[in-house]
């Protein structure tokens, strides 16, 4: 009897040794909340994306940094820092300190989103985050890069007046090379060639705001782009950050009381929770003193490519 037991046995574990061991075909990760088992090519790998992104450290207050559900697209003096500034009043807003240009600068882009994220302010979750990079209104690839990141957010989009944004633009350079002690050339020089309107300038084409425009909207729907009007931001915010509250979905926090006229800087500053401040000396500097026959040139090149730009957003401006 002892003898056929250990005879089965034998038999049992000569079986259990000649059978091959089962090897899963790839790896398999798991986690308590049960992780997917689907492959990620390479491609997809390289390629900044809302699934490669990895979870942040959820400081003690409960607050943490999460992607922007808000983008300030620009343009360029167009009054960007006053805008995200006064968006800042309202409680329900994180944003970011710096412009990141993550979409338009390749070195920054190909750091992936977990950097982007990483350059985000941190947040509480009943919070809307914010950043702001003027540039990106005008580059060509920023609007797909935005949009395979997250097709349903919301886009700000401040303007002025096209002539008076070059004079602006103009007039920031201008004390740039001034401050390095560098050469500088005239406004009319860079504005006028042959006697017509220079299209070298970037400047200029940086005011043809319908051309950029029709890049955003094979992306996006016109109803996810707040056309926040500049003009009138800096002669009477509250009205346009009445409508800026309403396009993110905020209630409505911000008013009178947090604007104030300065005299001596010639603009609304802003008063928060009792304390006030106004924008950096460099905002609000007078433009240089241009010949009405350029200007009147000016006007007329704008004339039609305003037009344009009406007709695609459906709205009109009181621009020259």
């Amino acid at each position: 009897m002892r003898t056929s037991v250990m005879a089965v046995c034998l038999l049992g574990l000569f079986f259990f040794v000649s059978q091959p061991l089962s090897v899963p075909s790839r790896q398999i990760v798991n986690d308590e909340a049960g992780a997917s088992s689907n492959t990620v090519d390479d491609e997809q790998l390289k390629a900044p994306s809302v699934q490669n992104e990895t979870q942040t450290a959820v400081h003690p207050n409960g607050t943490s940094q999460h992607l922007p559900q808000t983008i300030i697209i620009g343009v360029r003096k167009g009054g960007t820092r006053a805008l995200i500034e006064m968006l800042s009043l309202h409680p329900g807003i994180a944003a970011a300190e710096s412009e990141v240009h993550f979409f338009d600068w390749e070195d920054h882009f190909e750091k992936g989103l977990q950097w982007y994220v990483s350059q985000m302010p941190f947040s509480y979750p009943h919070q809307i985050t914010v950043e702001k990079t003027p540039a990106y209104f005008t580059s060509s690839k920023v609007p797909e890069r935005i949009y395979k990141m997250n097709p349903a957010i919301r886009l700000l989009l401040i303007l002025r007046d096209p002539t008076e944004r070059i004079l602006s633009d103009y007039t920031q350079v201008f004390y740039n090379r001034l401050q390095k002690h560098k050469l500088y050339q005239p406004i009319e020089t860079v504005l006028i060639k042959n006697g017509d309107i220079s299209m070298d300038y970037k400047a200029l084409n940086r005011s043809l705001y319908y051309i950029h425009m029709q890049n955003w909207l094979k992306y996006f729907p016109l109803s996810h782009i707040h056309v926040v009007d500049g003009d009138v931001l800096i002669k009477d915010p509250l009205p346009e950050m009445k409508r800026v509250e309403k396009f993110l979905n905020l209630s409505p926090q911000i008013s009178a009381t947090n604007f104030y006229f300065n005299q001596t800087k010639g603009f609304y500053c802003l008063r928060d929770r009792g304390r006030e401040r106004c924008l950096h000396e460099s905002k609000g500097r007078a433009h240089p003193q241009v010949a009405s026959p350029i200007l009147d040139k000016l006007y007329q090149f704008f004339r039609e490519p305003n037009k344009k730009f009406f007709e695609l957003i459906d709205r009109t401006f009181d621009w020259h």
